[in-house]
């Protein structure tokens, strides 16, 4: 998908993003869970949700919506992070807060076992309990998120998890066992934030390793500029009593830090939650151009580029195919190859990690690949070979739209116009091959009744 100007993306995206949002006022409940798989661990946690009128168990507004569940710091509570429920159930997300490992001898293990089981708790929920607050509330989408040991955890979460829609840490902590070694086998998109002035968990020491582990075809790192540890989330004691014994210190406001955190978050989430295919746009022209951070970022989400060897068409590598003949879908066709029947356009298009769609390019196959040239029925080109030009000859027979397209040996179109035949006599067009290097190409002349195809060779 071509980048488009970052100020018109912006407004576009916004301007979507307000007329398809809904006003979600804020639901709470507090919910144990037990984990049968690990001898009955009670998980007790805290859910916001999506509601018409706020309250304590009201039920969850008409929908699906997407799951985020988010690990706490060391020694840190839930209610820490009202900034992040605040900020993300208005918008249509359910998140929930396991309150397990609060201790001062936390297992990390364990807490990134709480956060995926309950992803796959709430949204079986969600699928099969009729009794349930979310029964039929909660879609296949999900997120892990945490801040400082809670993101090192869900890094332990996401470990060789492909349930798991994405990945996404502040400020995350390295743990015992090492979420910088489970970053190799964390395999889905991942996006990683940091505050530079740091000093509880220094980047170059934790959220730098991750990043630079993480297996993903798909892995965005923002380094907030003046940002520290705490401020990613609400004021806390502990936390902020371990940031005083250390420097640098903080040099922006934790609502400065909170606001540019949220809105790379927002344009993260709606892409890969959501489905909202212009926030990818948003988000990564925003990565180029925003003062307030320092960035790194390895995605593989473009354009497909496709290839032609004899008859057999090839896609670069994508998570589902779909491919076109003449702007028509070819029923069946849904493999990264796909073998040419017929003369004509083909294009591919594929979708990553989620259901956005992108476009390859077009190539034309011709006749020679498939089936034998067709008559010229009125048309012809001369001299061939030639030094540098053509000239094209269309007989008084030919008559309405004509499209002219000159392609190299791969099937690349190289040269398309199109213009009227009057139909009244013999014309001619002139075709410059100086801007082309020596070699064969294809000629395809078309209207409406005909089509014709010449190897010329350029000497």
């Amino acid at each position: 998908m071509k980048k488009i100007n970052y100020f018109f993306a912006t407004i576009l995206f916004f301007l979507t993003f307000i007329l398809n949002a809904q006003p979600y006022q804020i639901g709470h409940t507090q919910i144990t869970y037990a984990d049968p798989s690990r001898g009955g661990r009670n998980i007790q946690t805290e859910i916001y949700y999506p509601t018409i009128t706020a309250g304590t168990s009201v039920p969850v507004s008409s929908g699906m919506f997407p799951l985020i569940v988010f690990g706490h710091g060391f020694v840190m509570t839930w209610d820490a992070y009202q900034n992040i429920w605040e900020n993300l159930v208005p918008q249509g997300y359910v998140v929930a807060f396991p309150r397990t490992e609060g201790s001062i001898s936390p297992v990390h293990a364990e807490f990134g076992k709480d956060l995926t089981f309950l992803i796959t708790k709430l949204q079986s929920e969600s699928a099969v309990n009729v009794a349930s607050l979310f029964y039929n509330h909660i879609n296949t989408k999900s997120a892990i998120m945490g801040h400082s040991m809670g993101g090192g955890s869900a890094f332990l979460g996401a470990e060789s998890n492909l349930n798991i829609t994405t990945l996404v840490t502040f400020a995350a902590a390295n743990t015992t066992p090492s979420s910088i070694s489970a970053a190799h086998n964390v395999s889905i998109p991942s996006l990683v934030f940091a505050g530079e002035n740091d000093c509880v968990a220094p980047p170059a020491v934790h959220q730098i390793p991750m990043y630079d582990s993480l297996g993903t075809l798909c892995k965005a790192f923002i380094k907030i500029k003046g940002g520290a540890h705490c401020e990613f989330a609400n004021s806390n004691f502990n936390c902020t009593f371990g940031q005083l014994t250390c420097t640098p210190t903080p040099t922006i406001t934790r609502t400065q830090q909170q606001d540019v955190a949220s809105d790379f978050l927002k344009l993260w989430l709606e892409y890969y939650l959501k489905d909202n295919c212009n926030s990818w746009d948003v988000f990564n022209d925003s990565l180029a151009v925003s003062p307030r951070i320092t960035q790194n970022q390895s995605c593989t989400i473009v354009d497909p580029v496709i290839s032609l060897s004899g008859s057999l068409l090839t896609s670069t590598p994508a998570s589902t195919y779909q491919w076109y003949f003449n702007g028509s879908i070819i029923s069946g066709a849904t493999s990264q190859n796909y073998t040419a029947l017929s003369a004509g356009n083909y294009y591919v298009e594929v979708t990553y990690f989620n259901g956005c769609p992108y476009l390859s390019n077009t190539i034309n196959v011709f006749p020679t690949n498939v089936l034998s040239i067709g008559s010229s029925d009125g048309f012809s080109v001369f001299p061939n070979p030639t030094n540098e030009n053509l000239t094209i000859l269309f007989s008084a027979e030919s008559t309405g739209l004509i499209t002219i397209r000159l392609s190299n040996l791969i099937g690349e179109i190289i040269f398309e116009n199109s213009f009227f035949g009057i139909g009244i006599q013999n014309q001619t067009q002139p075709l410059s091959l100086s801007d082309f290097n020596s070699g064969v190409y294809f000629i395809e002349i078309s209207s409406s009744k005909s089509k014709y195809v010449e190897k010329i060779i350029k000497q």
